[in-house]
């Protein structure tokens, strides 16, 4: 069961209400914990409602109008605070798996309850919670007489950043969010996706994204304004196909509005408010949620030397498979993720996914008797979903699917939607989805099984609540590193990912290809070398990791030494050094032992690093096996020079490590 660390809970409520009439104040702020931060809500005059932040004397959000639209009416103005209520938390809860053991979930509420003064006179009340470290804030509706089902058809939330800061975002149109983030001035950007990474100043950073996506449409932002040379932006939803937003009925909860604020960019990937306000775990026995790495009949399919569809190369056959469990089992792996065994992968997938059977094999794969042999050398498989965006025919056999493979003793599936509008009809990324994408987690959870959802709605720290949510994609990822025709991912990719994309949670990203050369185009391979490849694994974070080339490469690689080696749960993550698209040097505990892993990583630049180990424990001696980029080294010319050191270390010990180009390191600390 999830262990509830609870270290103290006071909650102080001050409430005032006025039932006959409005609040005699119409503004209140509030600050965090200790005081860094101090958020002002209040309405203004025409009764809009509205609030700002600030660390200490600096503005960091100028005031900013909430509200939304409705089919028949108005929540935007015309408003009178009815009372504040605050409220104040602190509790450390713990995680199943992660990136840390536990997590301290302190906070400052304030609570604005508000009427109309006219008309329907409806209510609408909105939470904010503000951390050292960071806010939120959401909409909630209350049960009320002229208030029952509505649709949301525009939601007027504001940011009004002082200035003009730099930003890292993805467009909105970016396939499956499978696209390359930049950086520009906010006021230089369109509509983008949610989370926006924000490089205000040297001493502040920021994150703007969504929590506790549930029941609701995906959130965007664009720019409506720069005035006075501070930038405004406004929420933008995805839309059913009709044009509504958000279908409710109250009472009902809108996702968190949250931003993250901290002194540097490290702090940004520790940084845990999103995760903060989601809900607590809602799975009473976690004790079947596991993490681990698997390999799997995937980068065959890419590198086109196998089929997905059955047919003289297809993949997914018994002796093949019995292959790469035979290899998992040799390695210490957990999993075998297998893609193309079920039938529909004959047919035009990504149109017809209707036509996908979940339970039927094809006829050369034995499902039944993979499994049992995968089971007896203490492997699993993982069983593939994919769904070619036909949501209703998979919550069809949802039931019986996941019936088979709890039966079955498979604990993990992946799934994938490889059409961006589900059912032919509505957007992955609207309400439609959302909610799809949310009955297959709950009933995936009611079968002890994980999912690893690709082609997701960007995910917004749901893990909390359902931890068999082990990753999502939702990232341009290795296959790019395939196929694009335009040559793969830039070296300065894997250096921005942790700073963007990561923040949202953890990332199928795939890594650890060690055949490095183009095979479908000549120009298109990873560019990387084969040190950063290892470097991945330690700065790209998912509790399921995967060896993602094909078997056969790793034979005779000393460097396959440290995937081996790898955990992938963690009790302790810092960030020694970075700069967000540059460079990235990442030291992570292993959650079940005294031992440490350390991943750098560089662009197209190469880089020298003097890397302080003073994280480790203090007066104990570590054995450091230093996998790095060897003379010569080169991701475009000569990708595969590595050399592999040992040395004893302890906290006092710097190592000066060389980055070659869109290079990187990777080490294995164990504790003496």
């Amino acid at each position: 069961m999830k262990r509830n660390l609870l270290k103290n809970i006071f909650l102080s409520l001050c409430l005032v209400v006025f039932p006959m009439g409005m609040a005699a104040k119409q503004e209140a702020t509030v600050t965090s914990p200790s005081g860094n931060l101090t958020l002002t809500a209040g309405v203004d005059k025409a009764g809009r409602p509205y609030y700002s932040l600030s660390r200490g004397k600096e503005a960091i959000l100028l005031p900013s109008y909430l509200g939304v639209k409705l089919k028949d009416g108005s929540l935007d103005s015309d408003f009178g605070v009815m009372g504040f209520v605050r409220a104040t938390k602190d509790e450390t809860w713990h995680q199943p798996w992660g990136e840390e053991n536990d997590v301290r979930n302190h906070y400052n509420e304030l609570t604005m309850k508000l009427a109309q003064r006219k008309g329907l006179k409806r209510q609408l009340t909105i939470v904010f919670r503000v951390f050292d470290d960071g806010m939120g804030f959401r909409y909630v509706f209350p049960e009320q007489k002229n208030l029952k089902h509505f649709v949301i058809m525009d939601e007027e939330t504001e940011f009004c950043f002082k200035g003009d800061p730099e930003a890292w975002t993805l467009p909105y149109d970016a396939d499956y969010y499978e696209g390359l983030w930049t950086k520009a001035p906010l006021s230089k950007k369109q509509k983008v996706c949610t989370p926006i990474t924000i490089e205000a100043k040297p001493d502040l950073y920021m994150m703007l994204h969504e929590a506790n996506l549930t029941d609701y449409a995906s959130l965007n932002v664009k720019p409506v304004e720069t005035k006075e040379g501070n930038v405004r932006m406004r929420a933008e939803l995805v839309p059913w196909s009709n044009g509504d937003l958000v279908r409710a009925k109250a009472p009902f909860v809108s996702p968190w509005r949250m931003l993250s604020v901290e002194n540097n960019a490290g702090g940004l990937i520790t940084n845990r408010v999103m995760l903060n306000l989601n809900d607590p775990c809602k799975i009473k026995d976690t004790s079947w949620i596991t993490t681990g790495k698997y390999v799997g009949v995937w980068w065959a399919y890419h590198m086109q030397h196998a089929t997905w569809a059955i047919g003289p190369k297809h993949g997914a056959t018994t002796e093949n498979t019995k292959r790469y469990i035979d290899f998992a089992a040799q390695h210490g792996f957990k999993g075998v993720l297998v893609e193309g065994w079920n039938y529909g992968w004959e047919h035009d997938w990504g149109k017809e996914g209707d036509k996908f059977n979940f339970t039927k094999a094809y006829p050369d794969y034995d499902f039944d008797g993979l499994q049992k042999y995968a089971l007896s050398k203490g492997v699993s498989l993982i069983a593939h979903n994919e769904t070619g965006g036909a949501a209703k025919n998979y919550e069809n056999q949802l039931e019986a699917a996941f019936t088979l493979y709890e039966k079955m003793g498979i604990k993990a599936i992946k799934t994938g939607y490889v059409n961006k509008v589900m059912d032919n009809k509505e957007l992955q990324h609207s309400q439609y989805g959302v909610r799809h994408y949310r009955k297959v987690i709950e009933t995936a959870a009611r079968h002890h099984i994980m999912v690893v959802n690709h082609e997701p709605a960007m995910p917004t720290g749901l893990q909390r609540t359902y931890p068999n949510l082990i990753a999502s994609e939702g990232v341009r990822g290795q296959e790019w590193n395939a196929w694009d025709g335009n040559g793969g991912n830039p070296p300065y990719h894997l250096c921005v990912l942790p700073f963007t994309r990561q923040l949202a949670g953890p990332i199928d990203f795939t890594p650890g290809i060690f055949k490095l050369e183009g095979q479908v185009y000549p120009q298109t391979h990873p560019h990387t070398t084969l040190a950063k490849q290892l470097a991945e694994y330690v700065v790209i974070y998912t509790p399921w990791q995967m060896a993602a080339d094909e078997i056969e490469n790793y034979t005779g690689q000393p460097a396959f030494a440290f995937i081996e080696a790898m955990p992938s749960n963690w009790q302790r993550t810092v960030i020694p050094a970075a700069e967000i698209g540059k460079y990235i040097v990442t030291a992570r505990k292993d959650r079940d032992s005294e031992n440490w892993y350390v991943g750098g990583m560089t662009d197209e630049q190469a880089r020298d690093v003097d890397l302080k180990l003073d994280f480790l424990t203090p007066g104990a001696s570590y054995k450091a096996i230093i996998y790095k980029d060897g003379p010569g080294a080169e991701y475009d010319k000569n990708p595969y020079p590595m050399t592999i050191d040992q040395q004893i270390v302890n906290a006092q010990t710097v190592l000066k490590l060389h980055m070659a180009k869109s290079g990187g390191f990777a080490i294995q600390l164990i504790k003496q």
